[in-house]
């Protein structure tokens, strides 16, 4: 029985999907949902989680609720089903009440064998009188690290998950997914949603195909453009941590001639829409946008995500990060950091407003382990080891040192002493009682004459102009690394100032303690313009680059045609396999990657036409001469 439905799953798959194999992880949900079991998923950004939910979806008796907190998703995944012949639906606040209801009365005549639902609309009358009396096969939660206090966007609307269930007349199957979990927020979903002895899956987080970088700026804006014009004609996003810089940023490179466009919660309903199906249908290819953008976005064609500022967390960094390179090409993945990043991010976790219902202790725990997460982050930005490894590592992801896929693992690196500059910065906060800011402390040290210098008599200090020929910058990069290894730390305050750990203490008693850190050589192994070279190469292959912009040509006019985005037609993956296949009858496009029965039928035709002409332009080349001739 077990193989039969194994059988009918790749059928679905290679049918609908154009697919000739499941990729890791996939089979064995699907198989562990269609045995009945709960079922838990925990893969990274675009490892193909929604298939694990969909392909069941379609094959049990009744009806699928996928509860998601993603507008954006919803009507993605729902566009894209449509797209494949199948009727889904999603019920959420961007429809209007008679949409709502009309949706609700389809659903109750079942119409639909998927529908996408928002955890708000959960435990509403009209939801729940439809639920009581339809045949829910299954619920799966999508984003479902969200219902977790140890998760990095904790939900309290998720709760509702739990007590809907409990008003089931039968309980459904429940699948459960999301991309990002530690060991605490794994144990966490299983306990909170009370899942029966689930299957649990982990697939691992790396992603192979993604170049990752952290590049120290005082000059971010001209950095993204030297970026850009090493890597032209290409969609990316561009993150920033507030509304201003969202604004700053884009309004400059529009100025500049890039075809950009802006996405944050400031907008109206309406110009969020524009901009995001300007991006999506690659009207405007680069968007700058806040972390409130993304989310559930299947674009599979971005090649670059840049992080103008850190984010506050790990999680959030590797799932922002991931939604680059989601066709599985070659992308990269840049967070360009400055100091004033962790001030801002500081600033955000002690006014957090995103959780309303949070008061008292929950809301200081919540708070925390923020504070916690954000002190991780700043830490991956001063590694000078592998940055895919500290990331895996974070989630309990265990491999070698070395991906050689990371700007570190590009970098040559040298040991230094830094002992004598350490000990100074340790010995002015101690001799200091506490009291004073980590950039004063560094002017001191460095025998600066500046204002507060002066005004707070540090030049009297007995540290004063103990390291007069380090640089600024150095002596920066010094006390960041203290503060990450635990000598010292700056307080949550608004004002914040630097106070010792015990390990600190401990240094100053110890005149044998040594401290050292890996700096990088003046000369890299790779320079970013050979790098970028490189890349570009990699990702054109052996592909003819003529046909392929013919092929994206022709999608993007059916996409306008047919008003869905061009990946929804076919993603950049399946157009680069066209043109190294260069299909000539229907067996031989079914057998390209992402091409299945019902696309072929909908476009297959019009995309071979493309390339049997392409085929007669392109002279064959000479027969080489055997030697017995």
């Amino acid at each position: 029985m077990q193989e039969i439905l194994k059988e009918q799953a790749r059928a679905i798959l290679k049918q609908n999907y154009g697919y000739d194999g499941f990729r890791e992880g996939q089979e064995e949900l699907i198989t562990s949902i269609l045995q009945g079991k709960d079922t838990f998923g925990i893969m990274p950004t675009g490892a193909g989680k929604s298939i694990c939910y969909q392909i069941p979806a379609l094959m049990l008796n009744g009806i699928t609720l996928v509860v998601s907190p993603l507008i954006s998703l919803m009507k993605d995944q729902v566009q894209a089903l449509n797209q494949m012949g199948i009727y889904a639906a999603y019920l959420n606040s961007s429809l209007t009440t008679s949409q709502y209801y009309k949706a609700l009365e389809f659903a109750k005549k079942g119409k639909y064998k998927i529908i996408y639902v928002a955890p708000e609309r959960l435990l509403t009358e009209s939801f729940l009188s439809f639920a009581r009396e339809a045949n829910i096969s299954m619920i799966s939660i999508d984003e479902v690290h969200c219902v977790s206090q140890w998760g990095q966007d904790f939900r309290p609307s998720y709760m509702r998950i739990v007590d809907f269930i409990k008003e089931m007349p039968t309980r459904p199957i429940i699948s459960a997914f999301t991309a990002t979990a530690t060991k605490e927020v794994k144990e966490d979903v299983i306990y909170i949603l009370g899942l029966q002895d689930p299957t649990v899956v982990t697939t691992g987080f790396d992603r192979k195909n993604l170049y990752f970088a952290v590049k120290h700026s005082n000059a971010k804006y001209d950095d993204v453009i030297s970026y850009l014009e090493e890597h032209p004609n290409t969609s990316g996003v561009i993150y920033c941590n507030t509304r201003k810089n969202v604004e700053d940023v884009c309004d400059r490179l529009i100025r500049d001639g890039y075809p950009a466009t802006r996405y944050h919660a400031g907008l109206s309903d309406h110009e969020r829409e524009q901009n995001q199906d300007d991006f999506i249908f690659d009207v405007k290819p680069i968007i700058v946008a806040t972390n409130a953008f993304g989310m559930g976005i299947d674009k599979s064609n971005v090649r670059f995500v840049i992080h103008y500022n850190m984010p506050k967390n790990i999680e959030s960094y590797y799932q922002e990060a991931g939604r680059a390179g989601r066709d599985g090409e070659k992308a990269e993945c840049i967070l360009l950091y400055s100091g004033q990043d962790v001030v801002t991010n500081q600033f955000f976790i002690e006014n957090a407003r995103e959780n309303d219902e949070l008061t008292g202790e929950a809301l200081e725990l919540v708070k925390e382990r923020d504070r916690e997460r954000l002190k991780q982050m700043t830490f991956y930005c001063f590694t000078n080891d592998c940055l895919r490894d500290y990331m895996l590592r974070y989630f309990g992801e265990y491999k070698d040192n070395y991906c050689g896929n990371c700007s570190n693992c590009l970098t040559e690196f040298e040991e230094v002493d830094v002992t004598v500059p350490a000990r100074a910065l340790i010995g002015a906060v101690d001799s200091c009682h506490e009291r004073y800011g980590i950039s004063v402390l560094i002017d001191a040290v460095h025998g600066s004459k500046s204002q507060k210098v002066l005004k707070f008599h540090l030049d009297e200090n007995a540290y004063y102009n103990a390291a007069p020929d380090i640089s600024l910058v150095r002596l920066r990069q010094i006390a960041n690394h203290l503060m990450l290894t635990d000598y010292m730390y700056q307080t949550s305050e608004e004002y914040p100032v630097v106070k010792l750990h015990e390990k600190g203490l401990n240094f100053l008693e110890d005149e044998e303690l040594v401290i050292s850190m890996k700096f990088p050589k003046v000369e890299r192994k790779q320079s970013s313009k050979k790098k970028a070279a490189k890349t570009k190469k990699v990702l054109e292959g052996d592909v003819d680059y003529n046909l392929f912009e013919q092929l994206r040509e022709l999608r993007y006019s059916i996409a306008k045609e047919k008003k869905v985005p061009p990946y929804l037609i076919f993603s950049d993956k399946s157009l680069t396999d066209m043109c190294r296949r260069m299909p000539q009858t229907k067996e031989e496009m079914l057998e390209v990657n992402g091409v299945g029965e019902v696309k072929y039928i909908h476009y297959g035709e019009q995309f071979m036409e493309v390339i049997k002409q392409a085929a007669i332009q392109t002279p064959e080349p000479a027969a080489a001469v055997s030697e017995t001739e």
